[in-house]
């Protein structure tokens, strides 16, 4: 079973991320923990109000939460794609579900992203972490203590250094 950094921890992951050709009605859906793609969430969220919470949420870098159809904040899971070691648009994501839509299920970041961007995905929102499989979670835990603070404000911290110190 593959492995996630979530909360800090290694764990076990049992969510599976469907692709475009995901079902898109809830009788199509079999046992399991699976992410769905923005068109397929749409579609059952159209179909009934009330989704099984066996059942997350895949967003693409191209995608944005004003997008989802539904109660955001009963989704237990959305996973941001990060296509690309370059594209940040997934930081973008990560923030405004956390601070403009308030979203408090788990924030999970897959894809491409590397062990470098820890903090800066912890700093954005994201507690749960899908490394690219070259990286050892284990040993990636180390990158979430980079840094000892940080200057600015961020969904970890509302509270700028300046304010903080004295």
């Amino acid at each position: 079973m593959p492995k996630i950094i979530l909360d800090g921890a290694v764990a076990e992951d049992n969510w599976q991320i469907l692709n475009e050709d995901a079902p898109t009605s809830l009788e199509e859906i079999g046992e399991g923990q699976f992410l769905l793609p923005l068109a397929s969430w749409n579609a059952m969220q159209a179909e009934s109000k009330q989704i099984p919470e066996n059942l997350g949420l895949l967003l693409e870098s191209t995608d944005t939460p004003e997008d989802i159809q539904g109660d955001i904040s009963s989704i237990p899971v959305i996973a941001v794609n990060f296509p690309a070691f370059a594209d940040g648009r997934g930081f973008s994501i990560g923030t405004l579900l956390r601070q403009r839509y308030a979203f408090t299920g788990q924030l999970r970041a897959v894809g491409k992203p590397i062990r470098d961007q820890l903090s800066y995905l912890v700093r954005c929102g994201f507690n749960a972490i899908q490394l690219a499989e070259h990286y050892d979670p284990e040993k990636s835990l180390e990158s979430l203590k980079d840094f000892s603070d940080a200057y600015q404000t961020a969904v970890d911290q509302s509270t700028p250094l300046f304010r903080r110190r004295g």
